[in-house]
């Protein structure tokens, strides 16, 4: 019942950002009170006794779910920002995704070896910003929990490029 409620109050945007493209726009869920209570409360309940220490999101909507779920799990919250944003020392790696390629950067001190991570986005499409994340975090010594989605495209198999790493995901969506 959740997932047809939030479904219903995301908005299809066909060729965006470019043809043959359907872009789920999901400011119409996060402008609802209910439909975004209900988003993080279902990203939030698989990991409520996960013992997480941090919860890592990414540029730029990762933020907005991210922080959220760090305050209801107790934990911290670690951005995961794109290339010249961060101020203090950092590590970087470039990835492949949908159109073209990019990087992602986190503090080299945000992680320290051993803590538990939660990583978090909006999105999973084809993986590669969330395998980028994992490597980023793996590579600071972190034990990652698993990976949580808002929407998963699942017709893109993202999922396969992230392993092992545990996924959830609220909404799927098959075409």
């Amino acid at each position: 019942m959740t997932a047809e409620l939030l479904k219903a109050k995301i908005r299809h945007v066909p060729d965006f950002p470019k043809p043959g493209i359907l872009f789920y726009d999901i400011t119409t869920l996060l402008r609802d009170p209910e439909g975004l209570r209900l988003a993080l409360d279902a990203l939030a309940a698989p990991y409520a006794a996960a013992d997480v220490d941090l919860v890592v999101g990414m540029e730029s909507r990762g933020f907005i779910f991210g922080a959220a779920l760090a305050d209801r799990l107790g934990a911290g919250f670690v951005p995961v920002r794109k290339p010249g944003k961060l101020p203090a020392a950092s590590v970087r790696v470039s990835y492949d995704l949908e159109y073209g390629s990019d990087a992602l950067e986190i503090h080299a001190d945000a992680i320290l070896p051993g803590q538990r991570v939660l990583i978090v986005d909006d999105l999973l499409a084809t993986g590669g910003t969330a395998q980028a994340t994992i490597e980023l975090v793996s590579g600071l010594g972190a034990r990652i929990v698993a990976c949580a989605f808002l929407v998963e495209l699942t017709f893109l198999q993202g999922r396969a490029r992230l392993g092992t790493t545990p996924v959830h995901a609220v909404l799927p969506y098959d075409d």
